[in-house]
């Protein structure tokens, strides 16, 4: 874990150095997101389930039960709990000051409107994402019992899913379609009387407004010419995701996970120890 800690840290430092001058706000977020949502550290988040009730741990675990007032339930529950609060906790103590340093500095990009709202959705989401990821890791360890089966069963089954539902789109179910989908949620504000507030010069044209003055001001003092606009990410500026619901992706997670976890707990309490 503690490995683990230090890897997630320095790649989030390195991602945002260098997407610190080319990315606007929103994207340079979702960038820093991806590595949780899709690789590579879904791997060490899915070991992390598998471990608790496969392999060696589990012959030790009749003794443990038998010789203590621990039901089963009980026992694979904090066992579970635990594994979520430790990955829950290595990431939000990593991305937390990331994303807050990142709304907060200023950079050599035009401004994001990055709201509040989206940036706790969009940790809020990732987060349960990755408690899907630890409790589908876990049924498997529950059912299959071989750690290295189980881990070679998720590579097979995560990433060919993956890629078929982000081939329709589904933010819902498809942690890659979801991690295109980030900036639109980090955009979102807290309601849509606020979004539906007409304007009358839109952003791209203050934009194109500021760079042209500031391109006059520069060639009559004799200075160079501005630097351009920043490069657009076209992995995470996606127009199919502009009616992303919030409520529809907690509800597609949160109902899997669930499931997950009641399945686990059903075959690891009929099965014998």
């Amino acid at each position: 874990m503690r490995l683990w800690l230090i890897a997630t840290a320095v790649l989030t430092m390195v991602v945002a150095l260098s997407s610190w001058d080319r990315f606007q706000t929103a994207p340079m977020i979702a960038s820093l997101l991806f590595p949780y949502l899709v690789f590579p550290w879904f791997l060490v988040v899915m070991v992390l389930g598998i471990s608790p009730v496969s392999g060696s741990r589990a012959e030790a675990l009749a003794d443990g039960i038998l010789s203590r007032p621990v039901t089963r339930y009980e026992y694979l529950l904090a066992t579970w709990s635990a594994r979520v609060l430790v990955v829950l906790g290595v990431y939000l103590v990593v991305l937390i000051p990331a994303i807050w340093l990142l709304s907060r500095l200023e950079r050599p990009v035009p401004e994001d409107s990055v709201t509040l709202y989206g940036m706790c959705g969009a940790l809020g989401v990732v987060g349960l994402v990755l408690t899907f990821q630890v409790s589908l890791a876990f049924l498997l360890g529950t059912v299959l019992r071989t750690p290295i089966l189980t881990m070679v069963v998720l590579l097979f089954l995560w990433y060919p899913v993956n890629g078929i539902l982000n081939g329709f789109q589904l933010e819902e179910f498809s942690p890659l379609s979801l991690s295109q989908a980030i900036p639109t949620l980090l955009r979102q504000p807290w309601s849509e009387a606020e979004k539906d507030v007409p304007e009358e010069i839109t952003d791209e044209d203050m934009e194109a407004l500021a760079r042209q003055a500031q391109q006059f001001l520069s060639i009559l003092g004799g200075g160079q010419p501005p630097k351009q606009a920043p490069a657009e990410a076209p992995f995470f500026d996606r127009e199919e995701f502009e009616d992303f619901s919030l409520t529809r992706v907690v509800l597609a997670y949160g109902g899997l996970t669930v499931l997950a976890v009641v399945l686990a707990t059903v075959c690891f309490c009929r099965r014998d120890l």
